[in-house]
């Protein structure tokens, strides 16, 4: 099948699969005049690299994840469930740094809406006199 094709099938862009080429996590046959070519096992490379995707990963993560996928073995599958531990724990990292942030925020927001108020006091006031 052509790209098109294959993009319209699997739910992604022929831009992204292009990209995907182009980071070698798909491959295609080319004819003669230059035109891509996927088997029909590629629908469902591009449904996977998209759920790797989803999880958060780089397009580099994902290209070490694949050899679990292309040539199964329990190294391969020990190497791919190494990298997502890691990658989780990259993840849990981050999100403890954004909590963090998000707390900074809410103190400032604390601070500035106990400064709103005082001006809506002090304004009051100036009214009144």
């Amino acid at each position: 099948m052509r790209i098109g094709e294959l993009a319209e099938r699997a739910g992604v862009s022929v831009r992204s699969l292009r990209y995907y080429e182009e980071q070698g996590l798909l491959h295609s046959t080319r004819s003669a005049s230059g035109q891509r070519h996927y088997t029909e096992d590629k629908i469902e490379r591009v449904r996977f690299v998209q759920r790797l995707y989803a999880a958060g990963l780089s397009s580099r993560t994902v290209l070490g994840l694949l050899p679990c996928v292309d040539s199964p073995s329990e190294e391969n599958s020990d190497a791919a469930l190494e990298r997502m531990a890691k990658e989780r724990d990259r993840l849990d990292a981050h999100i403890a740094e954004l909590v963090r942030t998000r707390e900074a925020l809410d103190g400032l927001v604390a601070t500035a809406r106990a400064y709103r108020e005082q001006l809506g006091t002090t304004a009051a006031t100036c009214a009144a006199a």
